[in-house]
């Protein structure tokens, strides 16, 4: 089992309702790649002060269990994806930075 952890950064604050669509956005379409195990995207929790720190801050974080890196890098590759990244790329500008690791718990 492997797990892709994705801190998701928007350039600027997006509207409620365009954060869960992105989520929901990147659930689905790594679900119906037929790859994954398992996403979950939850919003950050910020703190008070957090802003003035340098770091890339999250504005959500993707968990997506696969059964092995043969899955993952599957995953990736597929069209659907680069689909989603690229519209919501070109209507919120994004960062993400990723781990690739094994279960946590």
């Amino acid at each position: 089992m492997i797990s892709h952890t994705m801190i998701v950064s928007f350039n600027q604050p997006l509207p409620a309702e365009e954060l869960d669509q992105y989520l929901t956005d990147i659930e689905r379409v790594m679900l119906d790649t037929g790859l994954v195990q398992s996403v979950v995207a939850r919003r950050h929790i910020p703190i008070p002060g957090e802003e003035a720190i340098p770091a890339l801050i999250a504005t959500a974080i993707v968990q997506v269990s696969l059964t092995d890196i043969d899955a993952l890098t599957k995953a990736f590759s597929a069209p659907g994806l680069h689909e989603v990244i690229d519209r919501w790329q070109s209507r919120h500008p994004y960062k993400v930075a990723w781990a690739n690791h094994e279960p946590l718990a």
